[in-house]
């Protein structure tokens, strides 16, 4: 379980906490064996995991959040709550604009994108991730898709890299997948 499933949920956390990926994984991996009464097999294994895996992430940001107001991931980016640019080395250009829109966007946002892009979720996959119907979850990607490319306009860069980011989407993020994968 842990061979098949580390990357994945490694690069969950990689560009969202860069630097307290590693004990986020861990907890994420003591949660499901923790909790492994409780799965029921109503979705897959994989989806259960990565719903261990926000919850971690949710508990984290909310107890690092000074002051500890309210935490709404359905508002709040990671640049809202503090986060420090990542230090992931982008490639391109168009990397570099997708990853800083990325973190400009709500968490919740952000989630469904990466999960989408990075780790090929399917719509059933990402409604029961969610725990909505399946065309709700597409309309939150759908929502998702355009918080990022407003973000990505609103960013300084030249039109034609602003352009080329966002008519190439799904090969600038399988760019970035393939560097967030950890060198193991």
């Amino acid at each position: 379980m842990f061979d098949r499933y580390f990357d994945a949920v490694r690069r969950f956390f990689r560009n969202k906490v860069e630097h307290q990926a590693e004990d986020l994984v861990q907890r994420t991996f003591i949660g499901c064996v923790e909790g492994r009464d409780r799965f029921r097999g109503d979705a897959s294994f994989r989806t259960y995991l990565f719903a261990i895996a926000h919850n971690v992430l949710r508990d984290h940001l909310r107890r690092n959040r000074r002051p500890p107001e309210e935490l709404d991931l359905e508002k709040m980016s990671l640049v809202d709550l503090g986060a420090s640019p990542t230090s992931l080395l982008a490639a391109h250009a168009e990397q570099r604009l997708l990853l800083h829109g990325l973190r400009k966007i709500p968490v919740a946002s952000q989630v469904i994108l990466e999960l989408y892009y990075w780790e090929r979720m399917t719509g059933p996959e990402l409604g029961a991730f969610l725990g909505v119907p399946e065309d709700t979850a597409r309309s939150r990607l759908r929502r998702a898709k355009q918080q990022l490319e407003a973000a990505i306009r609103g960013l300084e860069a030249s039109a034609s890299e602003m352009e080329s980011t966002i008519s190439g989407l799904e090969q600038w993020a399988a760019g970035l997948r393939a560097q967030l994968l950890p060198a193991r």
